[in-house]
């Protein structure tokens, strides 16, 4: 196995299904886990999927152990290329040479919560489901939900062409979300430009109603108000100013003015500096000051009057304008602000060529930009093509020795709607015997066609994906035994690259193993509990293999001895005929 293969180095449950406590450790290699019917063997690969992003909701709380309210699956696998730049991406930090997931359930107040964590931190859900392919491909017998799912076998087929078409495919999606963008610009300007139309007379209405207003400051209502509150006051103003200037300049009553009484303080000021400079210069010079600052108010307060002459006539132009501008803002349902903003959108879309030659514009980039989105669709169908047809030869290849000498196999590319995958709809074509035409895979496949064809189609992926631990849970289901041994030859020398686990009943396959499992349930204090046994030596492996070829008989124990002395197990027991099962 390559060094940079994918490993799955421990599995860790605890109260999950019907596993109290349960520790094993993996290695590389074809890893099979057997045993009697119920015992359990697809629960390590139930554990699997559900730490990956699987078992939701009721399905979880199914996985936890009865009378428990706390269940841990926790797993180990060593670091590879893609997940280190997967770790680097989501600024996670990475552990020595070892990536440890783990999900935990918790039961409390009849409510099932479950937490993801990586390397001890926790994680959502979308990101261990973004990491599952880095690490796990599971497969089971007769996966057609699998396959009728929308995009499914075009992904597969992507997966195949590798990396030779991650260029083209990123080159598709980039010029098809540019497309969906000019597209979408377009239709709101081709939406704008049809509202005008269809409300073009009322719209022009409602700007010629602006215009009229000569709308300019959005603040002219509250200034014009300030301004009338002048004008309707101006007589109360101007008594002011004189009673004012009286006080200041002319006097009330026979008696001198401010400015008198303050001219006679300077002059004695004076007098009495001649006689102390010291003490009294200083309260002149204020004095003084004061004085000259009384004489600069008298003059403003004289300008300030003289402005404040009564005009009736300014005071109704402004008042009619204040009226226009509240019947304006009452009949339109807006401000001054807003109004002045619709007459500016109105001036732009009203105007001749305006929305019409925007409308162009964006007519024009839509049609180069889907274009280009058609140009990348065509590059990336002829990659796909091209990969095909060597899928095609490949898969051929691996089923003809799994007891389909006449099959036929072809990937069938239509066009497809155009989306950020590309424009191709991609459907698995097949046919098992001769005279029968081609057909969609989920149709007309058999349970065990459908076994051999995942194994075969796994088997051509794994050259393009070498990094992910494949897991199949009876894969071999409804084969005979010759044909379980085609299927055992081509699952060891997948393991010779990948690490492979299958959960199987047939002796061929699990003969074929590097490392046996053997999974077996008991009840004690009338609990059922399931135990995981590693069968090491060639003993307990060929009692185990002899179980699983009918039982713990002579003839049994020999076929089992034989299997494990030869290198490729390509018989089958003489107490089983080559027969299919239903």
């Amino acid at each position: 196995m390559g060094s940079e293969a994918g490993v799955l180095t421990g599995l860790r449950l605890q109260n999950i299904a019907l596993i109290e406590q349960l520790e094993l450790a993996f290695a590389p290699g074809f890893t099979v886990l057997t045993g009697e019917t119920g015992a359990g063997k697809s629960i390590l690969l139930d554990a699997l999927d559900a730490l990956l992003g699987g078992a939701q909701g009721a399905i979880g709380g199914r996985l936890l152990r009865r009378g428990s309210d706390r269940g841990v699956i926790e797993a180990s696998f060593e670091l590879t290329p893609p997940v280190l730049s997967w770790l680097h991406e989501q600024q996670l930090a990475v552990d020595d040479d070892e990536l440890l997931l783990s999900r935990e359930w918790r039961l409390a107040d009849d409510r099932l919560s479950s937490r993801n964590r990586l390397n001890g931190v926790v994680v959502s859900r979308a990101q261990v489901l973004e990491l599952r392919p880095l690490l796990l491909d599971l497969t089971v017998q007769g996966q057609t939900q699998q396959l009728a799912r929308p995009g499914q076998q075009r992904r597969w087929l992507d997966r195949f062409a590798g990396e030779e078409l991650v260029p083209w495919l990123a080159a598709t999606t980039a010029a098809h979300r540019s497309w969906r963008q000019a597209a979408t610009a377009l239709d709101v300007a081709q939406a704008d430009w049809e509202t005008v139309q269809r409300h073009r007379q009322q719209q022009e209405a409602l700007l010629a109603d602006l215009e009229a207003a000569q709308l300019h400051d959005p603040h002219e209502r509250p200034q014009l108000q300030a301004e009338q509150d002048r004008l309707a006051h101006g007589v109360r103003l101007q008594q002011g100013v004189m009673v004012l200037i009286g006080r200041l300049v002319d006097g009330a009553d026979q008696a001198p003015s401010t400015l008198d009484h303050l001219s006679v303080c300077e002059q004695e000021l004076t007098q009495m500096a001649g006689f102390d400079p010291d003490g009294a210069a200083p309260l002149l010079q204020r004095c003084s000051e004061a004085l000259l600052s009384l004489q600069d108010l008298a003059r403003d307060l004289d300008r300030y009057g003289a402005s404040l002459e009564s005009d009736p006539e300014s005071l109704a132009v402004l008042q009619e304008r204040m009226a226009l501008l509240k019947a304006l803002e009452r009949r339109h349902g807006a401000d001054l602000a807003a109004l002045i903003h619709e007459r500016d959108r109105l001036r732009l879309q009203l105007a001749p060529g305006g929305a019409e030659a925007s409308r162009e514009v964006l007519q024009q980039q839509e049609q180069e930009r889907r274009s280009e989105r058609d140009q990348a669709n065509a590059v990336l169908s002829a990659a796909r093509l091209t990969a095909a047809r060597a899928l095609e030869e490949q898969l051929m290849v691996a089923l003809r020795p799994m007891g389909l000498a006449n099959v036929r196999f072809a990937v069938q590319i239509d066009a497809a709607a155009a989306s950020d995958e590309g424009a191709d709809a991609i459907q698995f074509l097949f046919s098992a015997n001769p005279g029968q035409p081609l057909a969609p895979l989920a149709e007309v496949a058999s349970g065990g066609e459908m076994s051999r064809f995942l194994l075969a189609l796994k088997t051509c992926l794994a050259a393009a994906d070498p990094h992910v631990t494949l897991l199949f849970d009876e894969i071999d289901t409804g084969v005979s035994g010759r044909v379980s041994g085609a299927m055992a030859d081509l699952l060891r020398r997948l393991a010779l690259r990948r690490q492979v686990f299958c959960v199987t009943h047939q002796p061929l396959v699990a003969a074929a193993a590097d490392h046996h499992f053997r999974v077996s349930k008991a009840v004690e204090h009338g609990l059922t509990h399931t135990r995981v046994s590693h069968l090491r030596d060639t003993h307990e492996r060929e009692a185990e293999l002899a179980e699983l070829a009918g039982g713990d008989s002579g003839e049994a124990r020999s076929y089992a001895a034989s299997l494990l002395d030869k290198p490729h197990a390509d018989s089958i027991p003489p107490s089983q005929p080559d027969q299919r099962v239903a």
